[in-house]
């Protein structure tokens, strides 16, 4: 009798936790971003540009993925300069909670800015390598769309130095798929 109520007791407590486990381990296979973008340059005087950038994330597990991503970015400094970046690299995402989910990332790849000004040098790819971090607030009980903030740092080689890039991105994420996890 005893072990009855027991068993009872436990087992709808059980599948309650089992089926709570099993939709946190429910991550999308991918992503795809839109987002607008704020760059400052900072060497020696700050440098405001606006503009936007695009984004993909595919994930291999609930925590690991590969983002690619490009951005353009136009500002008036003393004269007009425009500049872009394209790159891609890992992605950590941690996904413990429903509403918003954390993330870092590690980004190189290159970037092209079209006038010397501000101690960057205009004219071909440049090596770009970054970091960033940011964080996805879900929206609707769906989750296939989310508000992105982020900020990255990017190290522009350019003439024999680094120059500093600060970019702060809002965005909207459509993300698509899913891949549970067993």
């Amino acid at each position: 009798m005893k072990r009855l109520l027991w068993t009872t007791l436990c087992t709808p407590l059980l599948l309650a936790l089992a089926a709570a486990a099993s939709h946190a381990q429910i991550a999308p296979q991918g992503d795809l971003l839109m987002e607008y973008s704020h760059l400052e340059v900072l060497k020696g005087y700050t440098i405001s540009m606006n503009g936007g950038s695009v984004s993909s994330g595919y994930y291999f597990n609930r925590w690991l993925g590969v983002t690619t991503d490009f951005g353009t970015y136009h500002g008036y400094p003393s004269e007009s300069l425009t500049g872009e970046t394209f790159t891609l690299g890992p992605r950590f995402s941690w996904r413990r909670f429903r509403l918003f989910q954390p993330f870092a990332e590690g980004l190189i790849g290159g970037s092209h800015f079209n006038m010397n000004s501000g101690g960057i040098t205009g004219g071909g790819a440049k090596f770009t390598p970054g970091a960033g971090a940011g964080v996805d607030v879900a929206l609707g009980h769906q989750n296939r769309f989310a508000v992105r903030l982020q900020r990255d740092y990017f190290w522009v080689r350019s003439a024999g130095s680094n120059t500093i890039c600060d970019r702060l991105s809002a965005g909207i994420v459509y993300r698509f798929g899913a891949r549970a996890e067993r």
